[in-house]
Order: C-alpha cells, then structure tokens, then sequence
C-alpha cells in the first residue's frame, strides 16, 4: 500500500543532520539523472510544473500547481516509485519537504563558507521558508549565538522571532537592515525582491551571504556590489545561470562573467575547489533548487538512503 507523507510526517523524517549528510552523498556522487523541469500553462495565469528525478533505487517526480487566484497559490506533491519494478511508492507533501531540504542544503553549503566562528545569523525574510533557513543553520553551525530576523512588515519578522524563541533560539526582531547586515556573520536571505534589499557595501570582511529566496532572472536579493565582492558557489551551474537574477543581471552588465564563478556545490563538497580560505573573505551561496535535493530527501524519507 502507497504511503502517504503529511507536512509533520516529512519534517520528523529528515532531521537536520542526517538531511545534510544526505545531501552530502547525493551531490558528492553525481549520479542522479536530473532532466530539465517542464512547465505548462494551464491557462493564463495557472501553471502546472513537473520536476522528474531518479537514481538506482528511486524515481521521484514533484507535481507544483501555481495559481495565485487559489486560496493557496503554490502546492506541491511528491510521487516516489520504485526504480526497478515502477511500483509507487509514496506520496509526499511537496511543500514541507522543498522547504526542509533548501534550509538544510544552505546550512551544508554554509559549513564550508561560513567562518568556524560565527555567532550571528541574520534571516532576511518572514515567510514560510525564513523560519526553516533559520532552524537548519543554528542545527548545523554549532557556533551561533544569535538569530535576528528582519522583513518588511516588522509585526511578521516579530511573530517569526517569537516562533524560533518558542523553538528555544535566541531569536529576536530587528528594525534596521543595514546594521543587522553589517553585525551579522551568515547573512540568510528567503524573500522575492525585485529590488535587492541586501548592499553589498553593507557586507562586513568574513560575511557568508545566502541567496535562496530568488528564483526568476527578475529577481535580486543581493546588489551586484555584493556579487562583485564575493567568492560565489552556486548549486548547480547550469540553474544559477539561466535562473538567478542576482548573477544573470550582473552578468548582463558586465559586472561579472561566468567564469567568476568559483564553485558549484558539488565541487566544494567533493574537495575539488576550496570553500572560505581566509577570515576576512567574503562568500555567496546562491541556489535556485535542483531535483537532487528532493531525491536524496525523499529516500532519507522513505529509509532508502
């Protein structure tokens, strides 16, 4: 009998650290097949996108609905099946588990960019994603000391601090972005913006800067100073490149070229290039997401990996 994967389920199934080491396997392997997602216009203005994936053991496909007239706009599922025989296996709630196994690929991406020593992390953000980034980084960055949100309504970022308290983090709101910026040591952000509320001439020497909430080329979370100042590692090349605004743009302007980025996420964790080098370096980790991440959550999940 197919089993079924509630939002609770999924959360209590991929506990921080075993979920980064899955990651970790999935990307230092390189051996699942990750066709490009397809999109579909259901209409107008509703779109259906089916992102396929699958290994030795698992094929894995996320159905998302995107229709902003819905009472929820975006739902996603996830339909597990047997590589071998093609029997389903189960269906997950989509949802929960893009948004644990993204918190938790920032965070892996962090203990390799970060600074060993960093006590602050500032999450730029107050939305559904923001909390998960902020709980993933303090399970796997043992050194933070402090969580301070900021979004751009003030009462949200102060209920996403209350909420992270109530998880026993030292969390609290803050009401100003460039001095939260510039105190922060891994600066998290998980927002839409078209306009980037991050400057680069804000970023103190030996910020790690995490761009996860941008998707579009439209979007930028990050200005193309901070791209400028910044040794940049992407999860995937070829998503980052057609994808995320914050390069693409500055791309386009001459800002930087696609050779200046230093790493994608495999090559770091596979040793092949080196992460932070000194103190006082600054580093990016921009992701758009890529189906390697739902198929090593998935079997970690499932009990497969």
């Amino acid at each position: 009998m197919i089993k079924v994967y509630a939002a609770g389920d999924v959360h209590a199934a991929l506990p921080w650290d075993a979920l980064a080491r899955a990651l970790e396997a999935a990307f230092v392997a390189g051996t699942a097949e990750v066709p490009l997602r397809h999109a579909h216009a259901l209409s107008a203005d509703d779109t259906l996108l089916l992102m396929p994936a699958w290994n030795a053991r698992i094929v894995i496909t996320k159905l998302v609905t995107v229709m902003p007239a819905a009472a929820a706009s975006v739902q996603a599922t996830l339909l597990a099946m047997d590589r071998a025989s093609g029997t389903p296996l189960a269906l997950i709630d989509g949802e929960a588990l893009t948004l644990r196994r993204t918190a938790a690929t920032s965070a892996l991406a962090a203990q390799r960019l970060a600074r060993s020593d960093a006590r602050t992390l500032l999450v730029v953000g107050s939305g559904r994603l923001a909390g998960w980034l902020a709980r993933a980084h303090a399970a796997l960055q043992p050194s933070l000391e402090r969580v301070v949100v900021w979004g751009r309504r003030p009462s949200a970022a102060q209920a996403l601090a209350d909420d992270l308290r109530r998880d026993g983090l030292p969390a609290a709101a803050a009401h100003d972005l460039e001095d939260a910026v510039r105190t922060a040591h891994i600066v998290s952000c998980a927002t839409t913006a078209k306009e980037p509320p991050v400057h680069g001439t804000w970023l103190s020497p030996g910020t790690h800067l995490d761009l996860v909430g941008s998707f579009r080329r439209d979007m930028r979370e990050a200005d193309d100073v901070a791209v400028q100042r910044a040794r940049i590692v992407v999860d995937t090349c070829s998503g980052a490149l057609a994808e995320a605004g914050e390069l693409v743009q500055a791309i386009e302007r001459g800002i930087i070229a696609p050779g200046d980025i230093h790493a994608d996420l495999a090559q770091l964790l596979r040793g092949e290039r080196p992460g932070r080098t000194s103190d006082d370096q600054i580093t990016l980790f921009k992701s758009v997401g890529t189906a390697i991440e739902d198929l090593a959550a998935a079997e970690l999940a499932l009990g497969l990996g």
